[in-house]
């Protein structure tokens, strides 16, 4: 039976024609052929995800994403299809992660230790992995830093490299220099000096060994003072101070007492002093004796007399 040339033209087109949204229908991410499992996620942003992007485990690809649904509330809800010979645990996460630097996404699955398998249709946690630019970021910070750093010392090289800072850097290696040899001539100097001092600095240092004998000597002695000093301290606080304070506080008492009573013209000597009267009497008196003393010393022979031989008085 020999087939025309239109019924293979319109065999080739049906094939193609099939062949063409099968292909579609796979980019889609609709399922060709009822072997996987369906799952979804919920992510808060999926930038650079889009459907048949594949879900990795490990780096091993066992689905695709098939759908992709926008919610009222922002956020997007992923179809997982998975092949039905590969078990998800339950409690598993779909992690949204970057696969490059130009920021291509990919669901990667991270098994939970969970004994119970997910059922399909099931709903599993997510979660959304910094991309690889963001991971960068800190790097591209210190090296920013770095880079600044260089630049500085980039700059002061420069500086370095410049004839007038070269120029100053070997005036300032000449006055270094200068400064080495006067501080050699110095140290000779000194070194002269010391050597012709040497007997005087013997002798300073013999005196200063006299003067720390005599300073121990003499500590010895202050030693020795000190201990006189508390012994006669102990011995006056040991003495009978009390007694003596209270015979001296009676004599007060009793002198306070007789000048009391003359004061008040008791007693002879209180006349004396307070009696006008009796002062004048003894004034006259003594100047009575005088003048009798003085009459007996003038006229002895008025007052005593004298016989050698027993005879009367005149």
């Amino acid at each position: 039976m020999k087939i025309s040339n239109e019924t293979k033209i319109g065999a080739l087109t049906a094939l193609g024609i099939t062949m063409l949204i099968l292909g579609y229908s796979f980019l889609r991410g609709d399922d060709i052929f009822a072997g996987t499992n369906k799952f979804y996620a919920v992510y808060s942003s999926v930038d650079g995800l889009t459907v048949s992007k594949p879900v990795l485990v490990n780096g091993f690809q066992i689905g695709r994403i098939s759908k992709m649904k926008l919610l009222p509330t922002g956020y997007t809800v992923i179809e997982l299809s998975i092949d039905r010979q590969y078990k998800v645990p339950k409690n598993s996460l779909a992690k949204l992660v970057s696969t490059d630097l130009l920021g291509d996404k990919a669901i990667v699955l991270v098994y939970s230790n969970s004994n119970i398998e997910a059922e399909d249709k099931d709903t599993i946690r997510a979660d959304i992995q910094g991309s690889l630019a963001e991971s960068l970021q800190p790097i591209q910070t210190k090296a920013e830093g770095l880079i600044n750093k260089l630049d500085s010392s980039l700059a002061s090289i420069n500086k370095i490299l410049n004839p007038n800072f070269q120029k100053n850097v070997d005036r300032s290696f000449v006055s270094i220099a200068n400064s080495l040899q006067t501080l050699e001539g110095t140290t000779k100097k000194l070194d002269e000096l010391v050597g012709t001092q040497t007997t005087h600095i013997n002798d300073i240092l013999a005196n200063t060994e006299t003067i720390t004998a005599n300073l121990k000597t003499s500590t010895v002695h202050l030693n020795e003072i000190t201990a006189n000093f508390d012994k006669l301290s102990n011995d006056v606080a040991t003495s009978n101070v009390k007694q003596t304070l209270e015979n001296a506080n009676k004599a007060v008492t009793d002198l306070q007492a007789i000048v009391a009573k003359i004061n008040t013209s008791n007693g002879t000597l209180g006349a004396l002093l307070n009696d006008r009267k009796a002062y004048d009497n003894l004034k006259n008196a003594t100047n009575h004796l005088d003048s009798l003393l003085v009459d007996i010393k003038a006229h002895p022979k008025r007052y005593v007399s004298i016989s050698v031989f027993g005879g009367k008085k005149d």
